[in-house]
């Protein structure tokens, strides 16, 4: 295994590759999806076959990384909600040095590498030492939420847009545009805000989001074992506790919510699984 750099690290020694500029490998964003393995796009599968090692977060689901052939070194950087197991600036510093070894590095993400996955944040330095990278895009979490419960997160009678934001920034706060995110007639998504559960619905009724607006909290999205909890913004709070919900979930916010329980009539997480 690859000891992690030190962030403290110069830039000057990512330059100072083990091998020749010219023996560079690469490395490729990969997207995992949100845990159904039968989500994951063939370019993702294409890319895991063709490593030499991977790099993963803890919500990659267990079907994804079973399609590691077994001689791929793989690598765990956790990335759990609060308790990151290598930092963030070292996992990037250990892609840029894996790469200079002339390894092909597939970084694996759960949902998609550029939403609220810091994607960007590792493509820019990746980008800054020379080498070569792609992005292979995935599921994002909040649409295998919305097609696994069906919930949809636009439709013409609730909901004429969607707004995707996290619960949390980089400094730990979760101050967001609450006017933007209180107005009708849109689907709100929360990443990683569970934990702020309480506040985030605090804030949307002072900022005038009916209190009777249908919330549903999705944990574990697309996964044998994902479960979902439906209540309004006057009751999730109390309804989170008393069925003890905890990340990873998603918040989705607005009147589609409502055709929650209709789906479930149908069975339609059921039928999704009919087809083997």
């Amino acid at each position: 295994m690859v000891k992690p750099l030190n962030a403290s690290t110069p830039a000057a020694a990512l330059l100072t590759p083990a091998v020749d500029s010219a023996s560079w490998g690469q490395v490729s964003l990969v997207g995992a999806g949100p845990g159904d393995a039968e989500l994951l796009t063939i370019k993702a599968l294409k890319r895991l076959q063709q490593a030499d090692v991977v790099v993963y977060d803890n919500l990659v689901g267990e079907g994804v990384l079973a399609l590691i052939p077994p001689h791929v070194e793989r690598i765990y950087v956790g990335k759990e909600s609060s308790n990151h197991t290598v930092p963030q600036d070292e996992i990037t510093l250990m892609l840029v040095q894996l790469a200079q070894r002339g390894k092909k590095v597939v970084r694996l993400k759960g949902g998609d590498p550029f939403v609220f996955g810091r994607g960007g944040e590792e493509l820019a330095t990746i980008a800054e030492a020379g080498i070569a990278a792609e992005v292979v895009p995935g599921i994002t979490a909040a649409l295998g939420a919305s097609a696994y419960t069906g919930i949809p997160l636009t439709h013409r009678d609730h909901a004429q847009s969607c707004v995707f934001v996290t619960g949390h920034r980089k400094d730990g706060t979760y101050s967001l545009d609450w006017p933007m995110l209180a107005r009708p007639n849109q689907t709100v998504v929360i990443y990683m805000g569970v934990g702020s559960l309480s506040g985030i619905v605090d804030e949307l009724v002072a900022h005038g989001r009916s209190p009777q607006t249908p919330v549903a909290l999705v944990r574990n999205a697309t996964r044998d074992d994902q479960t979902t909890v439906v209540g309004t913004l006057e009751t999730i709070v109390a309804v989170a506790a008393a069925h003890h919900v905890k990340p990873p979930a998603l918040i989705v916010i607005g009147e589609v919510v409502s055709l929650y329980q209709a789906a479930q009539e149908q069975s339609l997480r059921t039928a999704t699984r009919s087809w083997a």
